[in-house]
């Protein structure tokens, strides 16, 4: 089978490098940036045309789209470029996906919902974006899923990983550097390790699981603020830093966050046949790694 991966040097991108490591399948791995010595084929997936070429010429049985504008404070005045990544890009995937008959795995978000329900979002529950950032990734969703490809799309939340920027890179600086500082605690959610969700995806394609097609929430196990995520790597770094709780008007930002964006789990558990690991035990692992 030949994988083509977009956006291969991010974050969920290296680490699928990393978990389709000696795999019988032949993958492609895409982006518009270098990666020290990674092999990386340019692809602009908001060039339509770039994008037919390379599909058609590597034969894509499968498309993981790893790319996209994540940036959520700047995405407030950036809507066109936000826009082009999040919604015309993945639709381009998705045309010449259903052309070559491929299958679209696409990354999507908690960011699609607006955080207001008290219980985890389950995939049905109707999207309901607060900022640019999560109305173009809602619009990525649907352009996909009315091209008319096979898709699945997963979508996860609180991605981190040893690679590029996050919120456990920055806490492990900060806290390292600093005295005290504040963070929120009255936005709850679950981190997720982006080499747990590359795991996940390896399992579906290597298990012959591709057509199962649909929307899938995927995180982590587990439940916690931004203060508690930001004690524990604090700790697990064996950094000393006083952190204190705030509130999100104490700290405010351009782009409004979802007070509440746990997801609802069961369908890819059981759909897939997955064990997933709490978010603690995961990070764990990731600070073992740094």
């Amino acid at each position: 089978m030949n994988i083509l991966v977009t956006g291969a040097n991010g974050q969920l991108g290296t680490e699928l490098r990393n978990a389709f490591r000696g795999n019988a399948n032949h993958l492609i791995f895409t982006d518009v940036a270098s990666l020290g010595d990674a092999e990386t084929v340019y692809l602009d997936i908001t060039n339509p045309d770039a994008v037919r070429l390379i599909l058609e010429a590597e034969k894509a049985d499968v498309v993981i789209n790893c790319a996209g504008y994540v940036d959520v404070d700047r995405a407030e005045d950036d809507f066109a470029m936000a826009d082009l990544l999040n919604r015309v890009a993945p639709k381009y995937l998705a045309d010449e996906c259903r052309r070559l008959g491929a299958t679209l795995v696409h990354i999507s978000t908690d960011y699609v919902f607006s955080g207001d329900m008290s219980l985890p979002y389950r995939e049905d529950v109707p999207t309901s974006p607060l900022g640019v950032y999560g109305v173009t990734k809602a619009q990525g969703e649907k352009a996909i899923m009315d091209s008319g490809c096979k898709y699945i799309i997963f979508r996860t939340a609180w991605l981190y990983s040893p690679y590029g920027r996050n919120f456990v890179k920055t806490m492990r600086q900060l806290t390292s550097g600093r005295s005290s500082l504040k963070v929120v605690s009255d936005q709850v959610g679950t981190p997720t390790y982006a080499a747990d969700l590359a795991s996940a995806i390896v399992h579906v394609i290597s298990s012959g699981q591709i057509s199962k097609t649909g929307v899938y929430n995927y995180t982590d196990e587990g439940v916690c603020s931004w203060y508690d995520f930001s004690c524990a790597v604090r700790d697990l770094s064996g950094n000393v830093c006083d952190i204190f709780p705030c509130r999100s008007e104490e700290y405010p930002t351009k782009a409004r966050r979802p007070a509440y964006s746990v997801l609802d789990k069961s369908k890819v558990k059981a759909t897939f046949g997955l064990k997933i690991p709490h978010w603690y035990d995961s990070l764990v692992k990731c600070i073992a790694r740094m």
